[in-house]
């Protein structure tokens, strides 16, 4: 009689040991935060190293140039234009986004540009670079984040954060919206959607990350680049979309040469 009791009391040990384990798990997934998820996912990807680096590479028919310095930066696009000629010579254009502002330079020498043009032009420079370091720049003071509910794509669980942007520091697109999905096991992100305003509208696309290398410790992806039929659809949905094949690839995001100083 005595045995049986010390069994049943081993029993009922063992089975609260376990019930104490899983909600202590369950606990430590509730208090996990979009800022939480998204430190995480940065050092996995090992961009905490940019604050300091100079990284290099070539996106199509340019070369892109990033230096950064301990919060000073100096974003840079290269590339020659064969529309136009000066004085009989090829026109190397050289964009430049920095603390200051926007620059552009020809052949070397500074060019005033309308500022409507070098909004635009900013815009699209600050672009290429803003998703080459993904998900660098998630932690800056003009970001907003907020944990959504888990989504599962391809049989793989992810947790989704939503990035707003202050207006406040937030640059000339602060009304665009991203949705980041990271992998909970591997802590990177995979996909993203992010939608931003048109002359014409509202534009949306969901990126699908492959090709994954580093160099110098640091993550780098190309990007299926889909676009949805309907550009009132929420970002939310995009992922489901995906997986019934319902998005239109429109482009592939591809990265070629990458060079990586860390200081």
């Amino acid at each position: 009689m005595k045995y049986t009791i010390l069994v049943l009391f081993s029993i009922i040990l063992f089975n609260c040991k376990n019930v104490k384990q899983d909600i202590s798990v369950e606990k430590q997934i509730e208090k996990q935060t979009a800022q939480s998820v998204i430190d995480t996912s940065i050092e996995v990807a090992g961009v905490n190293k940019l604050n300091n680096s100079t990284i290099e590479f070539d996106f199509r028919d340019k070369h892109y140039l990033a230096t950064r310095n301990n919060g000073s930066y100096n974003l840079e696009r290269q590339f020659i234009d064969q529309t136009v000629m000066y004085f009989d010579t090829i026109t190397n254009i050289r964009d430049v986004v920095n603390n200051k502002g926007f620059q552009r330079f020809v052949n070397d020498f500074p060019m005033a540009v309308q500022d409507s043009i070098a909004v635009k032009y900013a815009a699209s420079l600050n672009s290429v670079h803003y998703f080459s370091v993904l998900p660098f720049g998630l932690n800056d003071k003009a970001v907003n984040k907020v944990l959504l509910e888990d989504v599962s794509v391809k049989n793989n669980m992810y947790r989704t954060v939503k990035v707003t942007f202050s207006q406040d520091g937030g640059g000339e697109d602060f009304e665009d919206e991203f949705i980041y999905w990271i992998n909970q096991e591997t802590k990177k992100v995979d996909y993203l959607a992010y939608s931003y305003n048109e002359d014409d509208g509202k534009g949306i696309r969901f990126r699908e990350a492959y090709n994954e290398r580093y160099v110098e410790g640091v993550r780098f992806v190309d990007y299926n680049n889909y676009k949805p039929e309907d550009a009132s659809i929420a970002l939310t949905d995009l992922p489901q979309l995906f997986e019934s094949d319902n998005l239109n690839l429109l482009s592939k995001i591809e990265l070629e040469n990458i060079k990586v100083k860390l200081n």
